[in-house]
Formats: C-alpha cells, structure tokens, sequence
C-alpha cells in the first residue's frame, strides 16, 4: 500500500526518531487509535538502539549508586517483555566470579539480596552463590577464583524489538517512514507545521512535504538536545553527557549457556555474553563522545580495555587480533560533565513544552524502560482530546510473540516437527527472529529448495523476501545488521550477492515500499 502525505493530512501525534523509544511510543499511541506518523532519518534502530549489551536487566550496579527505583522499574519491566515477547527475549544466567581485591563478598550478597527483592520474580531463578570448581562457568575461567554468585537477567534481540513494535504501530493504523527526516517544525496555533524529507530510499516518493500535527514527540537519542534547542519555547535547558559505549565480538570462548559479569580495575564492570551460537560479546566501555569530531566507532584503546577486561578472568587470552566485529552505540545520560559517568543515572527524563500544540523531548532511558517510557510520554498529552485512552500494552504481545509455552526452544522444537525438512538450527534461527511469523517464511516450502537462494548458512532468499516485504529493508545492511545479525558470517562476496538481488528485486518495486501492513500474513 503506497502512502502519499499532503499538507491537508492532519496526524494526532509525529514522532520523530526510529529507536526503541521512538518506536515504543508510536506503537502505544496508535494501539490506543491515534493517527501517528513515525519517522526515522536513517533505517529504523540504526543507531544506539542495535547497538546496546542486548540485555533487559534492572542494572545490578546501579545500586552502587543508590538508584533503587530506576532498578525496582527496570525489573518489573523485565517481567512484563518477557511475557509479551518471549520470542526475542528470553533469560539469561550470569556468573559473577568473587575478586577478593575489588569489592567484598558481603557487599556482592547484600546487592544481590535487595536485586532480588525488588523483582517480582515469577519466571526466573534467584540469585545464588557458588563454588566455581563445581560449576559448569568455571571451567572457562583460571584457577584462583574459586568462588562467585549466579543471578538471572534477560537477554533481547535489540534491534528486532524496534521494528516490531514499529510493525506493531503500522498494523494499528500508523503511516511509518525510515529514510525520512524532519527538516523543520513550526507551530501555528493548534497546530504543528512538520517537514519531512524522504531520501536515500528506493522509493519514488522521495523528496519534500509537509503534515500538521496536533502534537510532537523529540525521541532522536543523541540529536535529542539540538532539536530540542532548535523548536522548545521555554528557556530551561537539560544537561546531558553524550557517553559511547562499545563491544566487540571475538569467537567463542566457552562452551557453556552462562554469561559472565566480571568486574574491572577501575570499579566498572563489563559482560561476556555467549552470541549468536559461535561467538563471545564483551562489553561495554563508556567514552564521552563529541560528534563534531568523532564517528562513534571503537578505539583501539577501547578494545584493548576490554580484552585486558575478560583476561583478568579467563584462561583463554583474548587479544586485539581475535575481533571479528566491532560495533558502538551513543546514549545520553542526564547530568552536568562534572559528574562520573558511573554515577549518571540511566533513567530518562521528559521535557515538556506545554503550548497550545505540545512538544515531548525525551532524554536518555535504557532498553529496558521503553514501555513504562512510551506510557509516561502519553501522559504528557492526556489534557488534549482523544489521547486520555486507557494504557494497554502491559499486557500486549508484540508481532510473532504468540508462542503458546513462552520458551523459545520449545517453539523451535515445534517448528522442526511442522517443517522436518528443516535443521534444528533454522528452526531456531526463525523461532529466535519472528516467533510464529516463521510461518510466513516457511509457509510455501516443503523443502530446502523452495526457500530459494542461499546466501549464507541458514540464511535463504524467502527470509530476505519476507524482510522487504513486511519490516521495511530496503539495503542489504539493513537485514544483515539490523533485522537479523547474519553479517557476521557473511564473505565480502556473500554480502555483495545479498546487494545485487536486493537491487534486481527492488530497482522495480521498491516503490510500492513505503507502508505494507506488516503486521499480516496473508
């Protein structure tokens, strides 16, 4: 379904910026009948959102800092995408291995103890000591750390929870734009004046125009502060600290499900997390950024940080020369630059410009939080008619989140006796990315060959054909990086052979690719 905006077209709220927040909030407000328009200056999650530790945790060092209700929230949100999409999150076992000369075992069990008491903790185990010589974890790391504490977080598919709460959006009526940027708002009266600018896409609907808005959410993350200056009335300015975080990715380093939390010399900590099967994720570092001369890639410094990190504590020494991938995302935190970055508070903070045609700045946040966000969001804008509707997405499954047993491996199990032809590792790979939307891939197959092309291991033209269709890819980085992380395996001449099919099939259809309704299959 192609979509042509003209100046007559009326929307009751635009939100501009295509991350998890952008996205959570279009897809509350068009679930509660508002008429949203969503838009993204890039491909949807193209920046920080795809680019984070891929946990929803409460933030066990935060209590360090004393922010109990960011870490009280953050957990009971935890419960709640577990339960709405436990296709792409699922949890996730830590092992925190005890450093005698860091911190003390009592401050570790007594952080541990209030962890747990804040959560409501109905589907996942509590936390617990143990003797690493007998534990599974550590046989990965070396000899003189012979003791540690488990406790559970959740793992989540980080770029995948943004576009299905964009595709979510989409099938509540809401006209959804990646590649469009915001150039201008003006107010005038009731109203706000919105130019979009479409560029960089196949479509033929490139170019200028411009909508009314009775109202305007500012979610841009980073570019959150200079539009905020740019369009908000009042004079009161919110300090933030522009901070870059970090990862890499090397090739796996145990053979065992647990993720490691290890603590750092300078009192951080950083994650070892099993990754896409065959891989090891490590991270995060925190490095102010300033975008006027810094692309917001890792330093060498920041990678021999963390290899230093994870060799404090394995047997297996990582160096410089094992990582395969690297990849870094900016937040902002709320805050002077005379404050630790340590001590920042990761919560999110909401300005609002409350005229006659409202404006919503949201500052910071973290993954974990977009939901209870997008609902705190709303609230600003319950005075103007229409919008005081009842919340609704606590309960709410995202696309493909129907599963039945909300365990992922059994829904794989599932998916493998439905379709015997394919490998337990497809089926995961498909139960792990879209739930019960697999059945829109597999639907028309009875065998390998009617998956058509392969690209890569377990990767197949009908996954590709589905991501154009219903999630909105337009370039080959956009499924490769963004709606699966395939890339990872892929040859430069795999990846190019990705490009040119994409080409064939788009150079001619890529018009009609402004707003499918995504949410179907038919």
């Amino acid at each position: 379904m192609t979509v042509e905006l003209a100046e007559q077209d009326i929307f009751d709220l635009v939100v501009i910026g295509g991350g998890i927040n952008g996205a959570g909030i279009a897809r509350d407000a068009s679930g509660r009948g508002l008429k949203v328009l969503l838009c993204e200056k890039d491909d949807f999650a193209g920046h920080t959102s795809s680019a984070s530790t891929k946990l929803i945790h409460g933030g066990l060092r935060y209590l360090e800092n004393y922010h109990f209700g960011l870490v009280k929230h953050s957990l009971r949100e935890r419960e709640i995408l577990l339960k709405n999409s436990p296709h792409i999150i699922w949890p996730l076992r830590f092992v925190l291995p005890h450093d005698r000369s860091l911190r003390s075992k009592w401050l570790i069990r007594t952080g541990l103890f209030i962890y747990d008491s804040l959560a409501p903790m109905h589907r996942l185990e509590k936390s617990s000591q143990v003797k690493l010589q007998q534990h599974a974890a550590g046989e990965a790391l070396k000899s003189q750390y012979q003791h540690g504490f488990a406790y559970s977080d959740c793992w989540v598919q980080d770029s995948r929870l943004v576009i299905l709460n964009v595709v979510a959006a989409e099938a509540f009526g809401a006209c959804v734009l990646n590649r469009t940027r915001c150039t201008d708002l003006k107010r005038e009266e009731n109203y706000w004046w919105v130019t979009l600018d479409r560029h960089g896409d196949r479509s033929m609907l490139n170019g200028v125009c411009r909508i009314r808005a009775r109202a305007v959410v500012n979610a841009t993350g980073a570019w959150v502060g200079s539009m905020a200056r740019d369009f908000h009335q009042n004079d009161s300015q919110q300090q933030v600290q522009l901070i870059r975080g970090s990862h890499i990715v090397v090739q796996k380093l145990f053979d065992h499900p647990y993720a490691f939390l290890f603590q750092t010399m300078d009192r951080r900590v950083v994650f070892c997390i099993p990754y896409e099967r065959d891989f090891t994720l490590i991270g995060t570092t925190e490095m102010s950024w300033d975008r006027s001369n810094d692309q917001g890639e890792i330093s060498d410094a920041e990678i021999e940080y963390l290899c230093q990190a994870v060799n404090r504590y394995l047997e297996t020494t990582v160096h410089p020369d094992d990582v395969v991938w690297t990849f870094s995302g900016v937040r902002t935190l709320c805050g002077d630059d005379g404050t630790q970055v340590s001590r920042l508070s990761r919560d999110y903070t909401l300005r609002h410009d409350d005229s006659l045609a409202p404006i919503v700045s949201v500052f910071g946040g973290k993954i974990t939080t977009y939901r209870l966000l997008a609902e705190d969001v709303l609230e600003h804008f319950r005075t103007l008619e229409g919008f005081n509707r009842p919340k609704w997405t606590h309960d709410g499954l995202l696309p493909g989140g129907d599963i039945g047993s909300n365990d992922v491996r059994e829904y794989a199990s599932l998916l493998s006796t439905q379709y015997s032809w394919i490998t337990p590792d497809l089926a995961s790979h498909y139960a792990c990315h879209y739930g019960t939307n697999a059945h829109c891939i597999l639907k028309n197959s009875a065998k390998f060959g009617d998956l058509g092309k392969e690209f890569s291991s377990n990767f197949f033209q009908a996954e590709v054909d589905y991501l154009i269709e219903h999630e909105y890819a337009s370039f080959a980085e956009d499924i490769i990086w963004r709606r699966t992380r395939h890339g990872i395996r892929m040859s430069p001449d795999q990846i190019s052979d990705l490009r040119r099919y994409m080409d064939s099939v788009l150079d001619f259809s890529g018009n009609s690719r402004v707003a499918l309704n995504a949410g179907i299959c038919s």
